[in-house]
């Protein structure tokens, strides 16, 4: 969690610019992790299930480190970072123009180290999820499973917290720690970069750490047969689950295809299946856009809106997986309660979801966008007679507030010839774009400035009402993820669990956790009213949103996949029949128990049909 979901995601834009990659780019470094856990979890949780699940940890573990040390090696091998020249943004009508240079640097090469770095992290996230739930289950009792499995499933939600502290606080250093104290820029300079490798050799470590005391614990811990002696199986009944089950099932690699098969026949576990990945679409593509949502509706700071979402989801999400664990583990829930739990749960989370259209603020009055320059120019040209002399260029964002309360592109775009530095922050003077009567001359100190820098504060007041809605939201959204995969882990044969659970995180990413922030970042790119146009003219990223549809699309994208959500949860409450009463897991040596449960079976159809 810290490395896959934290480091990566906050150094992702710091990577972006010192190897000089577009985000299309990058979004395949991310995926990489994903692309690793499909490919391998049907593999590594069917060989898992019969091997020694610890020491599997152990590799995982082994794994993870070696991923998270291969990510760092670009840093040693791209040399020392080079600063650019300062830009000017105010209006120079002597500036010449730059013209069109397409740039091509050997260093969007370490693409390719940094992919095999998250496939590598893959290959130890796949045993860890699969293999470890299914050793947890294995080793307490049927009632606890869901409060230790909630707990281990909140440790990978807080991860990515502790990822975001350490990574932000590590950004803060400069990228060459060698040349801290002689470099004479701060972190508000736009070409500083942050020491983001750091974090990896930190977690290379950790992992590392842990392959010993892995390797140490033996294949079953101390009472486990005992353990499973009383619990009693809740497998899912239909005339496919008992096929192909006997003592030896599952114990050559020519069985894959076949364990594949009987589990694709349970329609319980398909339904769960389904629902979980659309919820999944839902939390990454959140987890991806949510600081974006909140940075341009209510017009706060990049940093400061990432700041408010990860305090949001965090603990939202790891409060709801440790309170769904719980409230299962104290009822004694059976598989078909379970279930049930985690369909009211969702129904409150789709009420919870359409605080979005409440949310949603107009936007602020933009020169050339929403607003024309005093009555003059174009909508939608950001050049205009007033600002026509300065040669500005539209590559380069640095939004201004003007003293009439309209928020200009940039300094130069607002007319701004002069400007002084005031607590840290940027004023400027003479604005032509800007009505004023008289030409300001700029003092040391002065409150009489045209324009300030950064975007206009937000008239929306309804960011504190939001926040608590939403975080409501989230917790109801991740109570259910500890049921669903307990009911997983019931209502499958006890032989195939670690396989159900590697089938289960194959979908899941497969149909939600990948399409997820692809689908959210089509559908907020299509509410895009001003681009980022180069010297090229090729588009870039998007400056300004139009607020009111992001959040229009944004509920419906929510609650089209939480309706699917529970309707596969209902239709898997509905479709679920249990064992008869009684009837035993089995474990070490199942041919008794299998030939009770067959001899069960024989006699209800022979009493059905009698």
């Amino acid at each position: 969690g810290v490395v896959v979901n934290g480091l990566v995601n906050i150094s992702i834009s710091t990577i972006e610019k010192r190897y000089e990659m577009k985000s299309s780019l990058t979004g395949l470094i991310s995926s990489s992790y994903d692309i690793a856990f499909c490919l391998l979890s049907l593999f590594v949780s069917y060989v898992g299930e019969r091997g020694h699940k610890p020491r599997w940890l152990a590799f995982a573990s082994f794994m993870i480190g070696l991923g998270a040390l291969v990510f760092s090696l670009p840093k040693f091998f791209s040399g020392k970072y080079q600063l650019g020249s300062p830009f000017e943004d105010t209006c120079i009508i002597a500036r010449n123009r730059t013209g069109c240079t397409s740039s091509s640097s050997s260093l969007s090469n370490f693409l390719y180290v940094f992919i095999l770095g998250q496939l590598l992290l893959g290959a130890g996230g796949t045993p860890l999820y699969t293999l470890g739930t299914a050793f947890l289950d294995d080793s307490v009792p049927t009632h606890k499973s869901s409060l230790y499995i909630g707990i281990g499933y909140s440790m990978s939600i807080l991860g990515p917290a502790v990822g975001y502290v350490l990574g932000g606080q590590l950004l803060s250093v400069y990228i060459d720690v060698d040349l801290d104290h002689s470099t004479d820029i701060t972190e508000n300079d736009p070409r500083w970069l942050g020491a983001w490798w750091i974090g990896f050799l930190m977690a290379c470590f950790c992992a590392w750490c842990l392959i010993i005391p892995f390797s140490c614990f033996p294949k079953h811990l101390p009472g486990t047969a005992n353990i499973q002696d009383g619990k009693t199986s809740q497998t899912h009944q239909s005339n496919s689950s008992l096929d192909h089950i006997d003592e030896d099932f599952g114990k050559s690699f020519k069985d894959f295809p076949a364990a594949i098969k009987n589990s694709l026949r349970n329609t319980v576990f398909m339904c769960l299946v389904i629902s979980t990945s659309t919820e999944a679409l839902v939390t990454t593509g959140f987890a991806t856009f949510l600081p974006k949502f909140i940075e341009n509706q209510f017009g706060l700071s990049s940093s400061f809106a990432a700041t408010l979402g990860g305090a949001v989801l965090i603990p939202g999400a790891a409060l709801g997986q440790i309170l769904g664990g719980i409230i299962v583990s104290k009822l004694r829930m059976t598989c078909k309660n379970t279930m049930k739990f985690a369909l009211l749960t969702s129904l409150i989370a789709l009420v919870l979801s359409f605080v979005f259209v409440y949310a949603s603020c107009e936007n602020e009055p933009f020169a050339g966008v929403s607003e024309s320059y005093n009555g003059t120019g174009h909508m939608g040209n950001l050049t205009t007679p007033c600002n026509a002399n300065c040669n500005c260029m539209r590559s380069h964002y640095y939004p201004v507030c003007g003293r009439d309360g309209v928020q200009y592109f940039s300094p130069c775009f607002a007319g701004c010839k002069s400007s002084v530095s005031v607590k840290h922050s940027e004023v400027y003077y003479n604005c032509s774009c800007i009505e004023m009567k008289t030409e300001i001359t700029p003092p040391a100190e002065s409150s009489g400035y045209e324009a300030k820098a950064g975007k206009c504060g937000t008239r929306c007041t309804n960011l504190p009402i939001f926040l608590g809605i939403f975080f409501a939201a989230i917790v109801f959204t991740f109570m259910a993820g500890t049921p669903i995969t307990v009911s997983i882990l019931r209502c499958v044969n006890q032989k195939q669990r670690s396989l159900a659970l590697g089938i289960q995180f194959m979908m899941l990413r497969l149909l939600g956790s990948i399409p997820g922030p692809i689908i959210f970042g089509v559908t907020i790119d299509s509410t895009c009213i001003l681009w980022d146009v180069n010297e090229c003219g090729r588009k870039g990223a998007c400056w300004i949103y139009d607020n009111i549809r992001m959040a229009r699309m944004l509920v419906a994208i929510s609650v089209t996949c939480k309706i699917i959500t529970i309707f596969f949860n209902g239709l898997a409450v509905f479709l679920y029949n249990p064992p008869p009463l009684d009837t035993d897991v089995s474990f070490q040596n199942s041919s008794s128990v299998l030939t009770a449960v067959s001899m069960d079976c024989d006699l209800n159809k022979a009493g059905n049909e009698g």
